[in-house]
């Protein structure tokens, strides 16, 4: 084991906090793997450690990054999102195909995925807007976290105006997915997009609402005024 990786479990074992041990799996359906720490301290230690490996070469450190992913640990894919999205200035176009892979092979929750996705897939599409049509092969993928991380990597582009024609166009494509996890990434998508294009929005939620999942649809009108939630929420069928 690499002498990095085995300082950070060391740190993260010793911060275990007992009251964080004792709610942490209540936040997820799934079974997940956890130390129980406060994301404040998980992230003083992604920053101490960050510091040792900053100067290392970009494909050392994507090596401890999928070391501590193949650990299943929470914890642990969190400090991975921090390191990444810490390499914005050095990401390039093949970098794509080590991102694809995590998500597909590492990713196990919400939690990792969002974080991962939310900062990291976010900025390198920012950079490298040509990938858009990755995300959109990733919706018809049999993984639900895949699936789940082709709507929540424009989360923050979109929030900020972004992307809309690939924000609408990704939520065609999971518009009917079955998967509850799916549904809700979609749906946040849509919450974020109507920030800056709040009839454009509505307008797709009013077209659509007849196939769309409720639970993707009561995430996309969160942000609305009450008069437009309530048309979208009418069953007019």
């Amino acid at each position: 084991m690499d002498p990095v990786i085995a300082n950070i479990r060391k740190d993260l074992r010793t911060s275990a906090d007992p009251a964080t041990q004792a709610s942490f799996q209540r936040f997820f359906k799934e079974e997940v793997k956890y130390y129980g720490i406060k994301v404040p301290t998980v992230v003083k230690i992604a920053k101490k450690y960050w510091v040792e490996i900053k100067f290392l070469e970009k494909k050392e450190i994507f090596s401890l990054c999928e070391e501590l992913y193949r650990s299943n640990y929470c914890e642990e894919a969190f400090i991975v999102s921090s390191w990444a999205h810490l390499l914005v200035s050095r990401y390039e176009k093949k970098d794509l195909i080590v991102f694809r892979h995590w998500i597909d092979s590492y990713i196990t929750n919400w939690a990792a995925c969002d974080g991962f996705c939310n900062h990291t897939m976010g900025s390198f599409i920012e950079k490298y807007p040509e990938h858009l049509d990755e995300l959109k092969y990733w919706t018809q993928s049999s993984n639900r976290w895949m699936r789940r991380a082709a709507a929540v990597s424009l989360i923050i582009p979109a929030k900020h105006g972004k992307y809309l024609d690939s924000v609408l166009e990704i939520a065609d494509l999971l518009l009917t997915d079955t998967d509850d996890m799916v549904q809700k990434g979609y749906g946040w998508l849509l919450k974020e997009a109507s920030r800056k294009h709040q009839a454009e929005v509505f307008d797709y939620v009013m077209r659509n609402k007849k196939l769309m999942p409720r639970t993707a649809l009561r995430y996309a009108i969160e942000l609305m005024p009450k008069d437009l939630k309530a048309k979208a929420m009418k069953r007019d069928w």
